[in-house]
């Protein structure tokens, strides 16, 4: 009779009490095919525009009007070179351009009156002195005939008559000058000196003004690499710019990360310990030969003014959906495993108890997919509906009592 009654004893487990069971908190976790994760791209601040100034032309550099930090605006003079060779040639050139249009304005108006008038007076007194040396050479050739004066007589009236021919003629040719006016062809070749000068003094104008560096586009000056006294060749800086406007930001990213960026779009840029938002203005169309990425460019808003640098670090946050399957757990949940894996406690078996809470613990093992936060995304021997528990899980052990709370 003894064993069979401790064999009853046996078969009849005694029921736990709640009060030494350990309570715990689990949930039910659900199977997800995919996940969001962010990624960070990184690049540098550039300014939109920058320049190493020069003169065209070489000299001797006079002047620097800005110093290094000064913010200028388009067209504003920075710096001069010496130009008092060139302002006494133009000097030169512009006086003697005026002596040649007063002489073009002589030649378009033609002879005074007064001038003419004398010129006829001429013509009028010499005609009339060659009329009285004719009659004196008729006079002359009789007396000769009848033998009353000598040839040398005769010939000398002949020779005043011929002379006074000539300067008749020449007279009347004047006269004929002075009523015609000037010939075209050296009105032409006046006005042609005229505009020679204008081109010579244009050219020595457009030379004083490359001796004056203007700044081609609103920046602020970021170095100057030439004092005044120094004689510069053509081309060679002498002040650094640096674009005012804000600045661009340039990452590099892989090829398929660009394809899904639109350009128009707005992204995320961490700069310092400051979140931007920026426009993708581009997206360049060639490779980096030693990242092998793409390059986005981003243009930051106006009104950031100078809080972000050319220079600075940005990083580009975007987000991407990766297509997996698993199930996401607290990393308060996890247990590390064997051989690299990790494992997790869930509820399985209930046990009868007074509460009707008290279940047995089962370890799965799992293996981890993802990080995010304070989650992670597992996968392994949990199906969907497992009620995981949450944290405690130095405290359990696998087939140990626990009590599920609400």
């Amino acid at each position: 009779m003894f064993p069979r009654n401790r064999e009853a004893r046996v078969l009849q487990p005694k029921q736990p009490r709640s009060s030494s069971i350990l309570p715990v908190k689990a949930i039910a976790v659900e199977p997800v095919n995919s996940y969001r994760e962010s990624r960070f791209y990184t690049g540098t601040v550039t300014a939109r525009r920058t320049s190493e100034l020069g003169f065209e032309l070489p000299g001797q550099l006079t002047r620097i009007v800005v110093d290094e930090g000064s913010r200028v605006k388009a067209g504003t003079p920075l710096a001069y070179l010496d130009s008092q060779r060139l302002e006494t040639s133009r000097r030169e050139l512009l006086a003697r351009r005026a002596q040649a249009v007063a002489q073009l304005k002589e030649m378009q108006a033609g002879s005074r009156p007064e001038i003419i008038a004398a010129a006829r007076a001429s013509v009028r007194d010499l005609s009339q002195q060659l009329e009285l040396a004719r009659q004196k050479s008729q006079r002359r050739e009789m007396l000769y005939t009848e033998g009353a004066i000598s040839r040398e007589q005769r010939d000398e009236a002949l020779n005043e008559q011929a002379v006074l021919q000539a300067r008749l003629e020449r007279s009347q040719s004047q006269l004929d000058e002075l009523l015609a006016g000037t010939r075209p062809e050296r009105i032409e070749a006046q006005q042609s000196l005229i505009q020679q000068y204008d081109a010579i003094i244009a050219r020595i104008q457009l030379q004083l003004q490359k001796n004056i560096l203007k700044a081609p586009f609103s920046a602020t000056v970021s170095r100057r690499l030439v004092d005044e006294g120094t004689v510069v060749s053509a081309g060679q800086a002498v002040l650094r710019l640096v674009e005012n406007k804000a600045p661009e930001v340039r990452i590099g990213v892989p090829a398929t990360v660009a394809a899904r960026i639109s350009p128009g779009s707005h992204q995320q840029l961490q700069i310092g310990q400051k979140n931007y938002q920026a426009k993708v203005s581009s997206i360049l169309p060639e490779l980096d030969a030693s990242t092998r990425t793409l390059t986005v460019v981003l243009t930051l808003d106006e009104s950031i003014g100078t809080e972000v640098s050319p220079g600075q670090i940005a990083r580009l946050k975007l987000d991407e959906i990766v297509r997996d399957s698993g199930y996401w757990l607290p990393i308060t949940a996890l247990v590390k495993g064997t051989r690299g894996l990790w494992s997790c406690y869930v509820l399985s078996e209930p046990v009868k108890s007074e509460d009707g809470n008290t279940f047995l613990v089962e370890r799965r093992d799992v293996e981890v997919l993802h990080t995010q936060s304070d989650r992670v995304l597992v996968r392994g021997t949990l199906q969907s509906g497992d009620r995981v528990i949450l944290s405690g899980t130095h405290r359990l052990v696998p087939g140990q009592l626990v009590r599920s709370l609400p």
